[in-house]
């Protein structure tokens, strides 16, 4: 939302440019080119799970800490490519370098070969299982006594049933219910299938029942594809890390730090971010799962590529305020013929390395290894709190502290999202909408579309509670973010329950928990890091801000292990038990929303001491715009 702009009182105006909704024509540039930055990564995250589950066949629990180490590392890695932009490369040059890289990643994740192949093991011999489809219009098949022949698992036992069905055009169930019709597939069903539950009653005859316990499979997978998924992974990592926090310091650059239009402008900005990740869920979920994964990681490369082209196109706009700090550094020698920006790029070579390592071996990291790095960098800061800082400063960093951790249980929950949740959509619900089944991706989009709803209406409600004396303190805020992001998931185990042990879930549920999670999360992200950098001293304001960082990326990780925990078991992509993966998933549901509503009730009840830490009527002693600032990636 734009503001009404007294040029005569703000001089600077003329010069910046007026021509974006009244702000600098630098800011259109970086609204579209993060809108496209953002379009590609949320394209290509709503179906990475499901790529990796029914493509590469890896199992639940492999592709959810697998996906918990990729989110993690895109937001540690901007620590590093930050501070290369802050010290050396500028950020001009590094959104560039960065937008490359993501350009060749995403394009990389659209070569998928031939997708792994399962084998099944029973006593009659070994089948390789044929697979038709993707998300929950999967199809497995295997050539069973010389035939083609449909295989499905029942719902309540897990069971392993051969069918006398072979038919590829439709399905061989129907809708249990008055009619008792057969299903087919009406020329309005755009894409999908009848879902598939204990609820519906099978047409065709089962020539065999094999026991769950007496199935096994065996997986071969494409070496060489597999390591291009690694790669591309990487090199999204390496490209955000360089990339995302650069382009948001730019349009920080754009405005004198007094200039009235600043927070609109990053609204504006925000809104871009929002708008790329609506689109892209719907865009890419609904290619990547009707048409071919290839498809939607294809529509997401040319989302990063259009964005590149725009900031290329548009760097005269942005007026030399993301030009190296001393660009006679860039040209001398690093190592031999190396030279500090060629060392910089190298780096983003070394980030790649380093990522697609811990990607390929994500399930071997233990988990106490990554909670050893937590602990030991918050036991940094306390230290260096005790130790460099004295009376407000030091009061105001343990606010700053108690913030950057304080975000763990929220994003640990939230971020089920892309994967747990995605997977439990896919499955687990009953996604027909008017008479079309909407594959699972497109649900993640209500995220941002409640964001353009609600977050205007939240911004009122503060204005409006300010002008009365009660608008809550940030630390109430956090407390009913991290205590609303509990609700969301009760809110999900209420619908699982109603459900009944086998029948799919009201798609209103998912409805219901990505609204809980909108409000919970505008309680919390756009405070979060604004109050972390009015609390740290300018002079480490860097670092504390690198703190933010690790620890949103340590979340993501941790959402991967809690993701893990819901791993139910599959053959082909598909659950082979219905009624347990609804039971297991109910159960870590339930554990962990307790978890969050508990810590957020205690977070509420210290909320005063906070708040006295923040010293808010008081000055910071060395009150200065910090030129590490950078607004939170978190979108």
């Amino acid at each position: 939302m734009s503001e009404a702009i007294d040029v005569a009182k703000t001089p600077n105006i003329a010069k910046a440019g007026g021509g974006f909704f009244g702000h600098p024509r630098g800011l259109a540039v970086l609204f579209f080119t993060e809108m496209w930055e953002r379009f590609s990564y949320y394209g290509m995250r709503g179906l990475l799970i499901l790529y990796l589950t029914q493509h590469f066949l890896f199992s639940d629990q492999r592709s959810a800490v697998m996906y918990g180490a990729y989110t993690a590392l895109v937001y540690i890695m901007t620590i590093v490519g930050g501070s290369l932009a802050d010290r050396y490369l500028g950020q001009r040059k590094a959104v560039i370098f960065g937008a490359i890289l993501l350009v060749l990643g995403h394009f990389g994740m659209a070569f998928e070969g031939e997708g792994s192949k399962e084998y099944l093991q029973i006593e009659s011999g070994e089948y390789e299982i044929a697979d038709q489809g993707r998300g929950n219009g999967r199809k497995l098949f295997i050539e069973y006594e010389g035939e083609r022949r449909r295989i499905v698992f029942e719902g309540s036992t897990g069971a392993l049933q051969v069918l006398d069905f072979a038919s590829e055009a439709k399905d061989p169930f129907v809708p249990l219910g008055p009619s008792q019709q057969e299903s087919g597939r009406p020329w309005w069903k755009l894409w999908g299938e009848w879902p598939q539950s204990a609820e519906m009653v099978p047409v065709a005859t089962v020539i065999q029942e094999i026991p769950n316990n007496a199935v096994e499979t065996r997986v071969e997978r494409q070496d060489l594809y597999v390591n291009i998924l690694y790669l591309s992974l990487a090199l999204i990592i390496a490209g955000v890390g360089y990339l995302k926090a650069n382009i948001s310091t730019i349009v920080g650059a754009l405005y004198k730090f007094e200039d009235p239009r600043r927070d609109s402008g990053f609204t504006l900005f925000y809104m871009g971010i929002n708008l790329g990740s609506f689109l892209s869920s719907i865009t890419c979920g609904i290619l990547g799962i009707v048409y071919g994964w290839k498809y939607g990681f294809g529509l997401a490369g040319i989302g990063m590529l259009l964005g590149l082209i725009v900031f290329i196109w548009g760097q005269k706009y942005l007026e030399g305020h993301a030009e190296p700090p001393d660009p006679e550094k860039l040209k001398k020698p690093f190592l031999g013929p190396i030279n500090v920006e060629l060392a910089c790029y190298l780096a983003g070579i070394l980030i790649i390395a380093v990522s697609m390592i811990m990607v390929m071996n994500s399930h071997l990291i233990e988990d106490w290894f990554v909670g050893a790095i937590g602990l030991a960098f918050f036991v940094y800061l306390v230290g260096y709190s005790f130790v460099k800082l004295r009376g407000d400063e030091r009061s105001r960093m343990f606010a700053a502290i108690y913030f950057v951790i304080a975000q763990i249980p929220f994003w640990a929950l939230f971020e089920q999202a892309g994967s747990s949740l995605n997977l439990f959509t896919d499955r687990l619900v009953d996604k027909t909408m008017f008479g079309v089944t909407v594959p699972a991706p497109v649900f993640q989009s209500l995220n941002a579309g409640f964001i353009f709803l609600f977050a205007p209406l939240v911004a009122w409600m503060w204005i409006a509670l300010a002008k009365r004396g009660r608008e809550p303190s940030t630390p109430v805020k956090f407390s009913i973010g991290v205590i609303g992001v509990g609700l969301g998931f009760l809110a999900l185990v209420a619908g699982i329950t109603a459900s009944g042990p086998t029948a799919l879930t009201a798609v209103y549920f998912i409805f219901l928990i990505y609204w809980i999670h909108t409000m919970a999360e505008l309680m919390l992200s756009p405070v979060g890091l604004s109050a972390v950098t009015k609390m740290a001293p300018a002079r480490v304001v860097g670092m504390t801000m690198g703190a933010w960082f690790l620890y949103t990326g340590l979340s993501n990780y941790l959402a991967g292990i809690i993701a893990r925990g819901t791993g139910a078991d599959t053959i082909g992509g598909q659950l082979t038990d219905v009624a347990a993966a609804k039971a297991t998933y109910a159960e870590v549901y339930t554990n962990v929303s307790y978890v969050a509503i508990g810590v957020g009730v205690f977070m509420l009840l210290i909320s005063p001491i906070i708040k006295s830490w923040m010293k808010l009527d008081k000055p910071k002693a060395d009150e200065t715009a910090p030129a590490g600032a950078r607004p939170s990636p978190a979108q």
